[in-house]
Formats: structure tokens, sequence, C-alpha cells
């Protein structure tokens, strides 16, 4: 790989600093002992603690954390098998017509997503709360899962597939034990982003979120509504440290996958 010249790594430095430093601010005033972010007082652990001592708010996260591994399961499930089917399918004019589709999902903004799937709960009678946040999230996961999976599928030789089935490999033999293990990395690449993308999700949740049922993001938004708290700091800081520890366990597991595909070869 070629060496990046002095200047870029300025450059990334500077983007670097300039996305990271407003986490770290709010960060770091999460162990102020004052009631605000304007003068740094002493190291505190009480607003962590506060965390911790509302059962309401740990409620809410949990509920968070429910919704965003179920949603990112079902979603992993459905984008592999449709990132599999788009594949397969040999009328590249319809290939490309449902790639251009699952893009478009992609680019759409939140907010038209959300209040399209508010409209659509609203008409068919389907009460706001856990159900809807769950399947409002893995609709807009899907796309994400099936843009992960699929350079997987394009750059796999289908000699395999033909080698298998020359072996006498059944369609779900196929499946399971070739095009699967195969992919894998896709496949976790692409649930780990659609869990932190249902775990950050702010807007779709807003608008199809009913009484009694939220999320982080939509009580966070309510809690700076009524007035800044360094509580809010605290939440940001731990979901900022969950957010690290996945990409950190996608990153050891996604090296495992490479390494036992490469034989442990380097």
């Amino acid at each position: 790989m070629k060496k990046l010249s002095a200047m870029s790594k300025v450059y990334l430095l500077f983007v670097f600093a300039i996305l990271y430093a407003p986490i770290f601010y709010l960060i770091f005033y999460s162990f102020n002992s004052g009631g605000s972010m304007n003068n740094f007082e002493s190291f505190t652990l009480e607003h962590y603690a506060a965390v911790f001592d509302d059962s309401r708010l740990i409620i809410i996260l949990l509920n968070t954390v429910l919704v965003a591994l179920l949603s990112g399961l079902i979603a992993t499930i459905i984008g592999t098998l449709g990132a599999v089917g788009i594949v397969s399918l040999k009328d590249k004019k319809m290939r490309n017509t449902l790639l251009s589709l699952n893009n478009v999902l992609i680019v759409s903004p939140d907010v038209v997503i959300g209040a399209s799937f508010l409209i659509l709960f609203t008409m068919i009678g389907v009460k706001l709360g856990f159900a809807s946040v769950l399947v409002s999230h893995i609709a807009f996961s899907v796309p994400i899962v099936v843009l992960m999976v699929l350079p997987k599928l394009l750059e796999m030789n289908t000699s395999l597939i033909d080698a298998a089935r020359d072996l006498g490999a059944t369609k779900r033999d196929v499946l399971t034990r070739v095009i699967l293990p195969y992919i894998s990395p896709g496949i976790f690449a692409g649930f780990f982003m659609a869990l932190t993308y249902s775990l950050d999700d702010f807007a779709v949740t807003f608008f199809v979120t009913g009484n009694g049922f939220s999320t982080l993001s939509v009580e966070i938004y309510s809690m700076a509504r009524a007035g800044i708290s360094l509580t809010i700091n605290a939440i940001s800081g731990l979901v900022f440290a969950v957010t690290v520890l996945i990409v950190i366990g996608y990153y050891f597991i996604n090296k495992g996958s490479k390494s036992v595909a490469t034989g442990g070869q380097r």
C-alpha cells in the first residue's frame, strides 16, 4: 500500500479532530461535579451513578438495545436472502431495478421514512410502540444489509457453486455450506451496521414511537429540551463506549473470518 504524504496525514488528523472533538468535549464534562459545561470544577462519577439509579432510564436503555439487536438480526436474515436473490437473477434489467430501489431507500431522508411509517401504521390501525419501532427499524436496516452483503457475493467465484453441485450438493447445501460461509464477513458487517443505525436513529423513531415506549435517542432529545443536564453527557458517553466496543468486536470477528478464509496466511 502506498504511504500517505505528510500533507495527507495532517489533513486526516484535522478531519478526525473536527469529528471527535465535540464527542470528547461532551464526555469530558460528564465527569464534572458542577452542573454546567462552562467550568470544570472537579472529577466525579455522580452523573453516571444518576443514570444507573434512574430505573426508567435503564428500562429505556434496555428497550433501545433490544430493538437494536432484534431489528439487526431480522434485517440481516432478510437482507442476506434478498442479496442472494438479487444476485441470482438472470434478468439484468430486473436486477438493476431492484438495486436502484434498494439504493433509493438508503438515500431517502429519515423524516420521509418516519412520516411514511406513521401514516401507514395509522391507516392499518397498528398501535404505536415497540412493534411499530421494531418494524420501522427492520425496514430501514434491510437495504443497508443488502448493500454490505452484495460485494462479497459479486466477488465470489461461481465455480465454487458449480463444483458443489457437481459433487451432489442440493440447493440448501450450496446455500448453507458454500455461499453463507464465504459471505460471512459481509453478513457480520451488515449486522453491525444495522445495529449501530438502530441504536442512534432518532428521526424515524420519533415518528413511530408511542406513549409508554421510548428509545434512548428520543429520551435524550426530550431531556435536552427540558434543560441541559450532565446526565445526558453521561448517557452519551456510555453509548459511545458501547459503540466503540461493538466496532472493536466487529474488527476482531472480521479479522478472524479473513484468517480462516486464507488458512492463516498473511
